[in-house]
């Protein structure tokens, strides 16, 4: 008698226990998106006063950024905190929408490109010049005395779209500049004086004759070797690289001085470009953070790195860090390489779900394959998640279902699933949920899904098809999670709500 008390004793605690403890057993089916409070960010960023960012982070990020124990970190900014300027061309919202989501397609359009020309294994100097650039070109190269420098029609990847920056120091003494920061690139550069051309930016021009540190790199150096286009020049390295949206940076290789926070790393390989062009709205130029060799991390040595990207609709600030290890409550998943072109950082993803169902999608949809087709890259530069068309559909057509008691909207730009919710201050949605093998799920926040079009209630599915076998998974869904880099253990963790 005694046995049977006791053991409708553990009965009863054990249902008791609250379901949804394990996501395992029973990842929840709905999650609620808080409509009015999106709407309130739509219509304030235009009014967002610019940034102005402390150089030395490291004293005001916190316990958080103390417990990472992180060596070099600064901070990350998104586009509309320093963007002001641009975002008054912009009336409304749905301007900016239209801006943001066109820079984008740009973006995946050079992605992929790249891709192929690496997977198709093009020589560069099977490649002809960009007919926008020979102006610009010819211009460079009299007033420096440049010969024969010619860039691909891509060579790189696009930061037309680059949404989030960082603050940081070029040069002894160093000159504070806002950079892109860009996991679909590796080349690191500024704009230098003296420019043939050089468009707008928020901080003055570097000016390489006030750095104690600026030396040019000479053609035989491995760096120079490393670039995609380069051209020697009385014996010192000229580089290019050019975009998929026309836009494009052309000057002279050099090492310099990069200072972040209190660490200074001397003799980094940057580019100082005397001719650029571009939508790169303030911005003095780029880090790389992809997987070539000319990368920030790379250059480094370092074994992680990690990010966290705010909401790209507010002017809050959170942290990019180098040498910071995954929390033990990490969902991990595979980091793969891609034998044809080292700059792309893939994960090992498995399927997705919507509603805690499983897609009924065959893994092979989701896999790299030998030949450097297929798979899916963490980008931070890309806002909208691509998957192959017919991934899309499936999720589009099984969150489609889980919404139909809410009314329909029309299609806006790349997005085919939109809903008014003007007359909702929140409303339950389907649970989107990324899949890494071994039991292994990200449920998604709703507002990394949902996302006003319009300051009056349209949101749409932000989602994308794309014809090509790459997929890539953009910054929208990545807000509000941090994601780190495990470079020496080949792994990519997300923690969510760790900005």
């Amino acid at each position: 008698m005694a046995e049977v008390k006791l053991l409708s004793f553990w009965l009863v605690c054990l249902l008791a226990i609250p379901f949804n403890l394990s996501r395992s057993l029973a990842p929840s089916s709905t999650t609620f998106l808080d409509v009015a409070s999106s709407l309130r960010q739509a219509r304030n960023v235009l009014s967002l006063e610019p940034t102005t960012a402390p150089f030395n982070q490291q004293e005001e990020d916190g316990e958080e950024t103390q417990q990472r124990t992180s060596s070099i970190v600064l901070q990350l900014h998104p586009r509309a905190s320093i963007g002001k300027p641009k975002h008054r061309q912009h009336s409304d919202y749905r301007s900016l929408t239209l801006a943001r989501l066109a820079r984008d397609t740009a973006r995946v359009k050079s992605l992929v490109s790249r891709l192929d020309l690496a997977v198709n294994r093009i020589s560069k100097t099977d490649l002809k010049p960009v007919d926008l650039k020979i102006e610009k070109q010819q211009q460079y190269k009299y007033e420096y005395g440049v010969q024969g420098i010619q860039g691909p029609v891509v060579s790189g990847t696009s930061q037309g779209s680059g949404e989030y920056f960082s603050r940081v120091g070029i040069g002894n003494p160093p000159t504070q500049l806002y950079m892109v920061i860009d996991t679909g690139s590796d080349v690191n550069w500024v704009q230098c004086s003296p420019c043939a051309d050089c468009y707008q930016q928020a901080d003055p021009i570097f000016e390489p004759a006030s750095s104690s540190s600026f030396s040019p790199l000479t053609c035989d150096t491995n760096q120079c070797r490393s670039l995609d286009v380069s051209e020697c020049h009385n014996g010192t390295c000229l580089y290019e690289v050019s975009y998929g949206d026309g836009s494009y940076t052309i000057g002279d290789l050099v090492t310099e001085t990069v200072t972040i926070g209190s660490a200074k790393i001397d003799n980094v390989a940057i580019g100082c470009g005397h001719n650029n062009e571009g939508l790169f709205i303030g911005a003095a130029g780029l880090l790389g953070l992809g997987g070539g060799s000319l990368s920030f991390p790379s250059q480094l040595n370092a074994t992680s790195f990690s990010y966290c990207l705010v909401d790209r609709d507010s002017d809050s600030v959170s942290t990019l860090e180098f040498e910071s290890s995954l929390p033990p409550n990490a969902v991990t998943a595979p980091l793969l390489r891609n034998p044809q072109i080292d700059t792309f950082l893939y994960i090992g993803m498995t399927g997705l779900s919507i509603g805690g169902d499983l897609l009924p999608l065959s893994e092979s949809l989701f896999r790299l394959d030998g030949s450097g087709n297929g798979g899916i890259i963490v980008d931070s530069g890309t806002a909208v998640t691509r998957l192959q068309t017919d991934v899309y559909n499936s999720l589009r057509d099984a969150f489609a279902k889980g919404m139909r008691d809410l009314p329909r909207a029309g299609g806006f730009a790349l997005f085919d699933t939109c809903y008014d919710l003007s007359t909702k201050s929140s409303v339950e949605v389907p649970t989107v949920s990324f899949h890494f093998g071994e039991g292994k799920d990200l449920p998604l926040p709703a507002k990394n899904y949902m996302i006003p079009i319009d300051s009056n209630g349209t949101f749409c599915l932000a989602f994308a098809p794309t014809s090509s076998t790459l997929s890539i998974i953009g910054n929208v869904q990545q807000q509000g999670t941090r994601v780190g880099f495990d470079l020496a253990s080949s792994v990519i963790g997300f923690v969510p709500y760790k900005c």
